[in-house]
């Protein structure tokens, strides 16, 4: 099911196809774009009207940023993929701004020691 489309964005919920057939690795130019991913602990959990609440203001966030090309809600995983244009701080800044309207995010990344 689709969520929105907007310009050159995806947004989709329940799509059956594996992620790495769906999300792009570039735009339209050929650039290559940058991915990451966010666990959503207990969103599916949450009654329908909180469910729905959470979603709306997720979208809300990932649209106010023009460098997001992909982003990909598994709901029973409680897992958000995003792929966006590359721009210093751009995974940082949109995460912050995810985080502000659902503290219980976690960016998922690797740690080099």
């Amino acid at each position: 099911m689709q969520l929105v489309a907007r310009g050159a964005t995806a947004f989709s919920i329940g799509v059956n196809q594996p992620l790495y057939q769906r999300a792009p690795a570039r735009d339209e130019n050929g650039r290559p774009l940058s991915d990451f991913m966010v666990i959503l602990p207990g969103l599916r959990e949450r009654p329908g009207h909180e469910f729905a609440a959470s979603l709306a203001r997720l979208q809300a966030v990932l649209v106010s940023f023009s460098e997001v090309v992909f982003v990909d809600l598994n709901v029973p995983l409680n897992l958000l993929w995003v792929s966006v244009r590359p721009r210093p701080g751009v995974i940082l800044e949109l995460f912050g701004a995810v985080r502000l309207h659902l503290p219980e995010a976690k960016l998922v990344g690797h740690r080099m020691e």
